[in-house]
């Protein structure tokens, strides 16, 4: 079905836009992610790691990888005809965190991207929308070689409530990337209803 466009006969559908951050460690798979979903060409600020940058850029389980996000990663998926979901990756470096803020200005909820090879640089992420109370996923990327654990054993080590969705997927895979966002979705408007229903209670 075209963008835009209805069943013949019926107007044209305005669909409901929705922002959706990517966020997690360096080297985790965020812009590799929104490059698999979009459908249109992402917009990507990618530089070269360069040898002044290795005193603080830690590439330690990511030798092979030559460039780093410093600002976003931003693309577009058509969910149904009537959702839309804009895609903001976030940059995984420390000194680039300072751009979080801003990036997270009227997201509905984020993915957090992990490793568990290197689970630990997915803390600063999952702390962060937790203080700020925006709703996330964590998506475990599933990379060739690395041991595949439990999602149960992920949420003990990464301290989880137990109502944060955990899934494993394959951020080079369109069909398990769309998946994981729905699921981002659907968590983000149980979340939000539930902090309704506690208001007004």
């Amino acid at each position: 079905m075209i963008f835009g466009r209805s069943e013949r006969g019926k107007p044209p559908v305005e669909p409901v836009t929705l922002k959706i951050l990517v966020a997690g460690g360096f080297g985790v798979g965020k812009t590799t992610l929104v490059g698999a979903v979009s459908e249109i060409r992402p917009l990507r600020t990618e530089e070269f790691l360069t040898e002044a940058g290795r005193p603080v850029d830690d590439t330690t389980g990511v030798e092979r990888k030559h460039t780093t996000t410093v600002a976003m990663d931003f693309g577009r998926i058509t969910l149904r005809e009537d959702l839309v979901l804009y895609l903001f990756g976030t940059p995984g470096q420390e000194r680039f965190w300072f751009m979080w803020d801003e990036l997270s200005e009227g997201a509905l909820g984020a993915v957090v991207l992990a490793d568990t090879r290197r689970l630990e640089d997915c803390f600063a992420a999952v702390d962060y929308f937790e203080r700020r109370s925006i709703p996330f996923v964590i998506g475990v990327n599933c990379f060739e070689g690395a041991v595949r654990y439990p999602v149960e054993d992920v949420r003990r080590a990464l301290d989880l409530d137990d109502d944060v969705p955990v899934v494993l997927c394959d951020a080079r895979e369109r069909v398990s990337v769309r998946d994981v966002l729905v699921g981002v979705v659907q968590h983000a408007m149980e979340y939000g209803a539930e902090r309704r229903q506690a208001v007004t209670t």
